[in-house]
């Protein structure tokens, strides 16, 4: 593989711009309920405290707690049964939060450890709303004043997201009211969202960039056995991919969009693969033990080959977000700020890959916010094993 010398420590270039969240296996197909390891790098922590405001001691304590959290995550649901209505991670707290619509519910998950409130719905009826909404997009086309839907746990409601200025647009109010009728109607919302409609984050060719292929610039996301997975939208299969030294890498074996986001690449010419993500000189280099999902309200940072390093936090799961070629279902939302040529990159929580980098709204200077792909549903996909050794 080549290397870059000097500021990258020697690690492989072909790792990607970018970086995940979350604790647990090692392969699309498996996932462990013990309690993950956290092995996060000196760059995840630094991250951290830049981004959330934390010191050194406080990221690594809620590193911690979220590993905790996405541990007891099935056990507690199991607890709740058909009574289960989400869970998300408290920062406040530290502690996992479960949401039953009954109190012999309640009593059961408080044995496992998790904290619990008392909702109206349950997960799988906030599901079923959601998938309700994303049928009427299917049926006809979101409009452009509409950014995305998915399910807010938190507030135990489905939310719409309407671009600002748009909420009387006749096609936003037509689109509404569609996802409102019904035996939905009671569990959607509607909340005003930025001005600027969220877009994917591929950018022109730029030299020195992480990949080029077909005219575009992306940033890699994980390394898995024979190649690296990436953004769908930044793919065109059978295309040519080339390294940020312009040498050839491989091609683009598969990859969808919109529906979903993700692609993967295959690794030859005397490149190969590892299971680490550049931290760009800025911070040491991240190294990914496996891919568990990190709950709502866990911490995430993200690396992208035009931003490099940012953090925020997990807001939402399962969401829809409309963008301009059309929907693409199951992206996580996060508060991490991206721009243009971070499409692909990593997205990570500790030492756990969350997803590669789809596309949001903002930028790093005034904020914004960005969905992720999250990683397991590709490995599924394609049958690929994440790079972990």
């Amino acid at each position: 593989m080549k290397r870059r010398i000097g500021t990258i420590m020697g690690l492989s270039a072909l790792l990607a711009a970018a970086v995940a969240a979350g604790a647990g296996a090692t392969s699309a197909t498996a996932t462990t309920s013990a309690a993950p390891r956290v092995d996060a790098s000196d760059a995840v922590v630094a991250a951290m405290v830049h981004d959330l405001g934390l010191t050194k001691a406080q990221a690594q304590r809620q590193l911690q707690q979220q590993a905790a959290a996405t541990a007891l995550t099935p056990k507690a649901e199991k607890a709740a049964g058909s009574a289960y209505g989400g869970s998300w991670f408290d920062r406040k707290d530290g502690r996992l939060v479960v949401a039953v619509t009954d109190a012999g519910a309640a009593r059961a998950v408080a044995k496992t450890g998790a904290a619990t409130t008392l909702v109206t719905h349950t997960a799988r009826q906030l599901d079923a709303a959601k998938s309700a909404v994303d049928a009427a997009a299917k049926q006809q086309k979101a409009p452009a004043g509409v950014s995305s839907w998915g399910v807010d746990l938190a507030s135990n409601q489905v939310v719409i997201s309407v671009r600002a200025g748009h909420a009387a647009d006749p096609a936003v109010r037509a689109f509404v009211a569609r996802a409102e009728r019904g035996d939905t109607a009671h569990s959607v919302v509607v909340r005003t969202t930025a001005a600027a409609a969220p877009t994917t984050l591929s950018a022109g060719t730029v030299g020195g960039d992480p990949y080029t292929s077909h005219g575009i610039r992306c940033s890699i996301g994980f390394s898995v056995i024979g190649g690296f997975v990436t953004a769908g939208h930044c793919s065109q299969v059978g295309a040519a991919v080339y390294g940020w030294d312009g040498s050839y890498v491989g091609n683009f074996q598969a990859g969808t969009f919109p529906g979903n986001d993700y692609s993967w690449v295959n690794v030859g010419s005397g490149w190969w693969t590892v299971n680490v993500v550049l931290g760009w000189g800025t911070v040491s280099d991240a190294l990914v033990h496996g891919s568990a999902v990190a709950p709502v309200g866990s911490s995430v940072c993200r690396s992208g080959s035009t931003t490099h390093w940012h953090c925020g936090t997990v807001l939402g799961m399962n969401e829809t977000v409309n963008y301009a070629q059309g929907s693409v279902y199951g992206l996580t939302e996060t508060n991490v700020c991206a721009e243009p040529g971070d499409s692909g990159g990593s997205f990570i929580t500790g030492d756990q890959a969350q997803g590669v980098t789809s596309g949001g709204y903002g930028n790093c200077s005034s904020g914004g916010e960005t969905w992720f792909q999250p990683v397991n549903p590709i490995l599924s996909a394609y049958h690929l094993t994440l790079q972990t050794s």
